[in-house]
């Protein structure tokens, strides 16, 4: 899964995500490479916010800026109440949780071994 078959190649499409995601003040913010680790997607995103119309506000300002440049998602999934927002670009996962719901479910726990991208 070298490449999605969005108008951007999954690197990229992280890299930008993580900007979104720093300009909206998401905290504990981790980028994964899982290529060699997951056959699920290339890059797995967690981000942390503050409260549910934080977690919204990720959520929506992520989607709304990748379709202004030509990204759309393939699923989308979560509600702001639930504490855990996901939304889905095939080669790259984004997961926006509540502080407690993140640490909860440890995600990051699933790929020790990926390497991190510096955010």
């Amino acid at each position: 899964m070298e490449e999605t078959t969005h108008a951007m190649d999954a690197r990229t499409l992280t890299t930008r995500a993580v900007t979104i995601l720093a300009d909206k003040k998401g905290e504990e913010l981790v980028a994964l490479d899982v290529s060699d680790v997951s056959s699920l997607s290339d890059y797995v995103i967690v981000v942390s916010g503050s409260s549910p119309p934080h977690l919204k506000a990720m959520f929506n300002d992520v989607q709304h800026t990748l379709k202004q440049e030509g990204v759309q998602p393939f699923r989308k999934s979560g509600t702001p109440e639930s504490g855990w927002m996901v939304i889905d670009y095939v080669d790259v996962v984004i997961h926006i949780f509540l502080h407690n719901t993140r640490h909860y479910y440890a995600l990051e726990d699933l790929w020790p071994e990926a390497p991190r991208l510096a955010c």
